[in-house]
């Protein structure tokens, strides 16, 4: 199996799956986790604000689907990336040995393998109740432009945060049957979070990016990327905040709060110490895949503050 270089190494599921099926597990990002996560996680927190906000204990089985949901379409997205992308990947050292600039997969095939993974996040979609359905396709316009956004503005990232964090506004969704004040200051918050996350994810590509003409919000910041990153994550813990006083939340959550802001000012800490632009590849992806614990975090302190009220109640 060609390993990529910002792939986790010895994959569990890369080592048992058969020779024939590593090209698809790459271009569903199976070998890179971090991507699902990402994606699921202000499901996951939206699905726990609403519990908490209820009193009521966590909903284990929209977890379960929210996980399903996420790993299918993050594979689904990544595959209609690489499939859009092709031409600039091979161009760029870090992307050129993915499966279809190194003809590893064909267009067709590409092609293929992704109906199919949207056919499994359909399904997942459709076991939620109608709000929630028509809210998830209502998603599908970020997911089918941002690939092409980094050609024509310096601001994908922002694209990609209204993409990913629309998780924010699903778990919430499916909780409650329609949305309010709370999802959407989470959906503000998750947007700040993804942008921070990924500039600091763009720094890996820079130099080649500057040579073929491609945007990021790392090339815009430049030297001043380190403040361009706390601003947006300070957004990140300010608007979550808001979203825990908008849904009458406190207590336990409110000490994941503060966990998550710290795990944020941390990685900002560590990115003025490497230098901000100048910051090593590897020094980028660590931080860049930190983010899980830091999303984590906020998830834990929501889910612990609904099992708090639901054992008081």
């Amino acid at each position: 199996m060609t390993h990529l270089p910002d792939a986790v190494r010895n994959s569990l599921i890369a080592r048992l799956a058969p020779k024939s099926f590593a090209p698809f597990l790459q271009l569903a990002r199976i070998d890179r986790p971090i991507g699902w996560w990402l994606l699921l996680l202000p499901c996951w927190q939206s699905s726990a604000l609403a519990s908490a906000h209820q009193g009521a204990a966590p909903r284990l089985g929209d977890l379960a689907l929210f996980l399903i949901g996420a790993i299918a379409m993050r594979g689904a997205g990544s595959t209609y990336n690489d499939i859009v992308d092709r031409d600039i990947d091979a161009k760029v050292e870090r992307t050129r040995l993915r499966p279809i600039p190194a003809g590893r997969v064909s267009v067709a095939a590409a092609a293929a393998f992704l109906a199919a993974q949207c056919f499994v996040g359909l399904v997942v979609l459709l076991s939620l109740n109608r709000f929630a359905i028509a809210l998830g396709f209502a998603s599908l316009g970020f997911v089918a432009i941002y690939p092409f956004m980094k050609r024509v503005t310096s601001w994908p990232q922002a694209v990609l945060g209204a993409a990913f964090a629309w998780g924010a506004l699903m778990g919430w969704a499916a909780a409650e049957g329609s949305l309010g004040l709370a999802p959407v200051l989470l959906y503000c918050g998750a947007i700040a979070w993804t942008i921070g996350y990924d500039t600091i994810y763009a720094l890996q590509d820079v130099k080649d990016d500057a040579i073929i003409g491609i945007g990021s919000t790392a090339r815009f910041f430049g030297a001043h990327v380190g403040a361009g990153v706390a601003c947006f994550y300070a957004a990140a813990a300010f608007f979550a905040g808001a979203a825990f006083f908008a849904a009458g939340v406190g207590g336990l959550a409110l000490v994941g709060l503060a966990a998550y802001a710290l795990h944020l000012f941390w990685q900002v800490a560590r990115l003025y110490a490497g230098g901000g632009p100048r910051l090593d590849g590897a020094e980028a992806l660590r931080l860049f895949r930190s983010n899980r614990e830091a999303g984590l975090i906020l998830f834990a302190g929501l889910i612990a503050e609904s099992l708090r009220l639901a054992l008081a109640g």
